[in-house]
């Protein structure tokens, strides 16, 4: 009895120790001089042209802080690591931005990495609000939020566009079968439409069928809309091999994904109409959202990638910027150069859940004064759980020109 009371003292101890040592472990973040914001991205492969959009405008944004004094002198800095759209590379890259100081972060850019992310991030208790992972389970933990809109959401959204504005019309559904975007929000699309307009006819593809869309294209050729929950380089694909099958007057209808079509295919070779269901226009030629791209095309050039990606991180660095002159201003806080992740995100968290904090921004449905109103919380001031709140906007990048 007396050993057995011995192993269990020890292993009292032992465990306790062991707790002592890893909660001791100092706070990397104690020698910043600057307050760093970390994220993950890919910035090479496929879907760099999103990482390098988010990357130049976190540092645009950051850019125009410290030139307007900070936050109260203190300035703000960014570090993006490339993560190839690969989760796998996601353990590496929190580590390194974490140990080298990261006390507030975007996530990642897309989906798959930020699964992986949220659950580092909400070890460590580290706020992070990502701008374009669209994954309903991104924001699981009380530290996660998203400023673009989650894939349910925009499946509900669309859906109701849909029962508006399509009445008696045969609608088709193109997605992405091995990719959580498109799935996510197929589902949820196809869940909310229900069958107010009659069949869906369903078409899709994964990685290894993506080269070529011949079936797809004649599964879906006597549709009159065709919703496509998907990125811009297989919709692109699909409206080529479309040509000459597809009916002529029928309309392309994507998600946030489609921002930037224009940009990967001539538009005007289709007579198909072309729009999409996003927060951001990337052809906007008024308001806030101008003035950020007048901006953007200043630094990077007219040949750097533009994207809703880029405008969604542009104002996720500044809705952290304004929470943090909230947190100080309403809430008394302070924040020096060198806080604690976990103290920040405990701040943050509680600002962004404040029925009282909104931010103005240039992503969403702009308003009077060009900025859209976006927030954390519901229209009764309850958290809407790291999901964002503001109004959606449908994009036509070409109307219907054949009959």
């Amino acid at each position: 009895m007396k050993i057995r009371v011995f192993a269990l003292i020890l292993t009292i101890i032992l465990t306790f120790g062991m707790v002592a040592m890893f909660s001791s472990c100092g706070n990397y973040a104690e020698n910043n001089t600057k307050i760093m914001i970390g994220l993950s991205g890919p910035l090479t492969g496929e879907a760099a042209e999103y990482g390098i959009a988010v990357q130049n405008s976190a540092l645009l944004a950051i850019e125009e802080i410290n030139k307007a004094g900070g936050l109260n002198g203190i300035m703000l800095d960014v570090e993006m690591l490339d993560d190839k759209h690969d989760p796998n590379n996601i353990s590496t890259n929190y580590a390194s931005l974490y140990e080298g100081g990261m006390q507030v972060s975007l996530g990642t850019v897309t989906t798959k990495p930020g699964l992986e992310f949220k659950n580092y991030a909400y070890s460590d208790n580290v706020f992070f609000l990502t701008p374009s992972a669209t994954g309903d389970d991104i924001a699981e933990y009380a530290n996660g939020f998203q400023m673009c809109f989650a894939d349910s959401d925009q499946g509900t959204v669309s859906a109701g566009v849909f029962k508006k504005k399509f009445q008696g019309k045969k609608i088709g559904v193109f997605f992405k079968a091995d990719d959580d975007y498109s799935v996510g929000i197929k589902n949820n699309f196809i869940k909310e439409l229900g069958d107010s307009l009659g069949e869906v006819t369903i078409a899709q593809f994964t990685d290894a069928t993506a080269s070529s869309f011949t079936q797809q294209v004649s599964d879906l050729k006597d549709c009159d809309v065709i919703f496509m929950p998907i990125y811009t380089a297989p919709a692109a694909l699909f409206m080529k091999q479309g040509k000459g099958v597809i009916k002529a007057d029928a309309i392309y209808y994507g998600c946030d994904g489609l921002d930037g079509i224009d940009a990967k295919f001539d538009v005007n070779t289709i007579t198909q109409g072309v729009s999409y269901l996003s927060h951001f226009n990337s052809g906007a030629t008024t308001g806030a959202a101008k003035t950020y791209i007048d901006a953007y095309v200043a630094k990077f050039g007219d040949k750097a990638p533009l994207n809703q990606f880029g405008a969604a991180a542009y104002d996720c660095v500044y809705a952290i910027f304004n929470a943090m002159k909230y947190a100080v201003e309403k809430n008394n806080a302070q924040i020096t150069a060198n806080i604690a992740p976990s103290d920040l995100c405990d701040i943050l968290t509680a600002v962004f859940n404040d029925k009282d904090f909104s931010y103005r921004g240039i992503t969403g449905a702009p308003e009077a004064d060009g900025k859209s109103t976006i927030t954390w919380t519901d229209k009764d001031g309850q958290s809407t759980n790291g999901h964002v709140n503001k109004t959606p906007v449908s994009y036509t990048v070409k109307e219907v020109t054949g009959k």
